[in-house]
């Protein structure tokens, strides 16, 4: 017991210490001054999906077919926002695309840059509400490891980055994600849409852009080791082995929801081939192989 004690200590010493480092700039923003704002939406997060469908066992599913438009029409405003005001603010501060060092001046021009990576921030925990329409529609099989995972690691690891790092090289990891997050989201608002869903037929190539942007960003973290710049090494080791885990949870997912045949696997449905709603893919745009088996008693 005493040791736990003193790791409890140690702990709390070290979250003090690493506090009075962090960034002052947004050290009152929303979400950002403690940690209890992001354990505390992960750990709601991870309870409603124990309890909903626990809750709903027994209910006629929602449809929500309307709230699923306007959720989504939001959220691609909201991500095209993020990715072009990441692009023209990070433009205006003469960012460089090879390593862009950490600043933590109160320059009007990092500000701006600063102040659009907490938007990328926020918008993480609106995110969580797409498993909460899973669940709500009783399409409890879409939330898989890899679903769960995506949403709240985006969560804690994006408090670090806005309350310790909140510019500099950061700003690329929020411009790609958000166009291609906003691409994904105008995927869903259209396969909401019944007389569409004949149209999309690039779905399977959602998952081929959210690697290569995975890829893309895990060569630039590692170039970025080799050339000089003042951002902090912890935070390209931390955002490089944050990537390898999605290349490796997105591999084998694109191998048994699309080569499943030729592997000799489980074939995935034809429904595969199907436009479908927020209700039939994974936060990241795909249906999931064991989703896509499972539509057929759907």
């Amino acid at each position: 017991m005493g040791f736990i004690f003193q790791w409890i200590k140690d702990l709390q010493e070290f979250y003090s210490w690493a506090d009075s480092i962090s960034d002052a700039r947004t050290a009152k923003w929303l979400f950002v001054p403690s940690i209890f704002s992001p354990v505390a939406f992960v750990v709601t997060y991870l309870f409603l999906i124990w309890m909903l469908p626990r809750v709903m066992k027994n209910k006629e599913p929602f449809q929500l077919k309307s709230l699923l438009l306007i959720y989504n029409a939001a959220m691609v405003l909201l991500n095209f926002y993020i990715a072009i005001e990441a692009f023209l603010s990070s433009a205006a501060a003469g960012y460089s695309y090879s390593c862009q060092k950490f600043s933590m001046s109160f320059n009007p021009r990092e500000l701006r840059v600063t102040s659009v990576l907490w938007w990328f921030y926020f918008s993480k925990f609106v995110e969580l509400l797409d498993t909460i329409f899973f669940l709500l529609r009783k399409k409890n099989n879409q939330v898989s490891f890899l679903h769960v995972y995506h949403h709240t690691s985006m969560v804690c690891l994006w408090w670090i980055g806005i309350k310790w790092v909140p510019n500099g090289q950061a700003f690329l990891g929020a411009m790609v994600n958000a166009m291609v997050h906003a691409i994904m989201y105008t995927y869903y608002g259209l396969s909401a849409l019944p007389y569409l869903r004949k149209y999309l037929w690039w779905k399977k190539h959602l998952t081929q852009i959210q690697m290569a942007q995975f890829l893309l960003l895990l060569i630039h973290a590692l170039a970025s080791l080799y050339v000089e710049c003042d951002y902090p090494l912890w935070m390209k080791y931390t955002f490089i082995g944050y990537m390898v885990s999605f290349l490796i949870l997105f591999s084998n997912f694109y191998i048994h929801a699309y080569f499943a045949k030729k592997y000799g696997k489980r074939e995935p449905d034809k429904a595969n081939a199907e436009a479908v709603t927020n209700s039939d893919v994974l936060a990241n745009g795909v249906a999931g192989p064991q989703q896509v088996q499972e539509k057929k008693n759907i």
